[in-house]
């Protein structure tokens, strides 16, 4: 490991310590010669200049967190993706954790990154509990939630209207002529994958005059395996819904599989509707009609939400709704192009 300091470079380039620090914070205030030889004594002793130590004397380390549930998911990669390349365009650099949606684990990664000096939080997470609240407004730099709702709306989110885009879906389904209608969501205790869908589902049946059935909303947990399982179950009903909403795209792939692998046809039999429009709806045969939850712009306007925030700009409005749309495909009969 270089232990080179910045004490070692000012005295290989015969300059005092400020103008090496003058150097290395790009400050214009240096002659191009010293500049020159400040470079040239850097790159002979390979000296790298200490972030925390940096941070310490700026106060700022120029470093984001970033609470996800799962990396390896494609629909959080997508969220990432956005928010490092808007850091990377205002020159931070970000700290990725995975919290697998545990509430223990996310406020301890909160409390580790605080602990590291970031500058600003990017949060990603499920049920905003009393206990995130009380940590968020605790925190001495600024939260922003990505794709995250926060019910009571004080901390700064970027989201789509999920309630609405769920109602749009199942009109959708609605229009094609089905009156029974089956739904496989996240847990009713998470505001975004769960109760805002739910609620779409609801408002949409009760607009057209449909009968809500409980035993036609499944939960899942997000994953292609409780897809399977949720068509499983619409199977076993004596009264099969013929059309199906799955709060994921990959609860959507689990569908179609489920019913393919009992013989059925997608979009014959049932008619199949995703939400997200991840890579795996172009991926799957049929291919999937999903609801596009924009994740990377998502993830880059939350982040640069927060570079206002962390740079004090004015912020006119702390709650951003992005517009969301169906891409239609041939997991539906209505494969028309037409928008909402």
């Amino acid at each position: 490991m270089n232990t080179t300091t910045i004490y070692d470079v000012a005295r290989e380039a015969n300059v005092s310590m400020a103008t090496v620090s003058r150097v290395v914070n790009g400050n214009p205030n240096v002659k191009p010669t010293t500049r020159k030889r400040v470079l040239e004594a850097i790159e002979r002793l390979g000296y790298r200049p200490n972030a925390v130590a940096r941070g310490l004397a700026s106060k700022k380390t120029t470093t984001v967190g970033v609470i996800i549930p799962d990396i390896s998911s494609i629909f959080f990669a997508e969220l990432a993706r956005g928010i490092e390349d808007i850091a990377t365009m205002y020159k931070y650099n970000i700290i990725l954790c995975n919290s697998d949606q545990n509430k223990d684990k996310e406020i301890h990664l909160l409390n580790t990154l605080l602990e590291k000096q970031v500058d600003g939080i990017v949060f990603m997470g499920g049920e905003i509990t009393e206990e995130h609240a009380e940590e968020f407004k605790r925190s001495p730099v600024p939260i922003v939630l990505a794709a995250t709702l926060d019910v009571e709306k004080e901390i700064p989110s970027v989201n789509i209207d999920y309630q609405q885009a769920t109602y749009d879906a199942i009109t959708v389904l609605i229009k094609n002529g089905h009156t029974n209608i089956g739904m496989v969501t996240g847990s009713l205790e998470d505001p975004v994958n769960g109760y805002q869908k739910y609620l779409g589902y609801k408002k949409a049946l009760e607009e057209a005059s449909l009968p809500f059935v409980e035993e036609n909303v499944v939960i899942g947990d997000y994953t292609y395996d409780s897809g399977i399982e949720a068509m499983e179950t619409f199977l076993k009903m004596e009264n099969k819904p013929t059309a199906i909403f799955a709060g994921t795209d990959e609860m959507a792939l689990g569908v179609i599989h489920g019913a393919q692998d009992n013989g059925y046809s997608i979009p014959d039999d049932f008619e199949v509707i995703g939400f997200d429009n991840t890579r795996l709806a172009s991926m799957v045969r049929p291919t999937l009609t999903t609801v596009v939850q924009p994740m990377y712009d998502i993830g880059a306007v939350s982040m640069r939400l927060l570079t206002k925030y962390m740079n004090k700009e004015e912020v006119d409005d702390h709650i951003v709704v992005l517009p969301h749309r169906i891409e239609f495909r041939n997991s539906t009969r209505t494969n028309d192009g037409e928008t909402f």
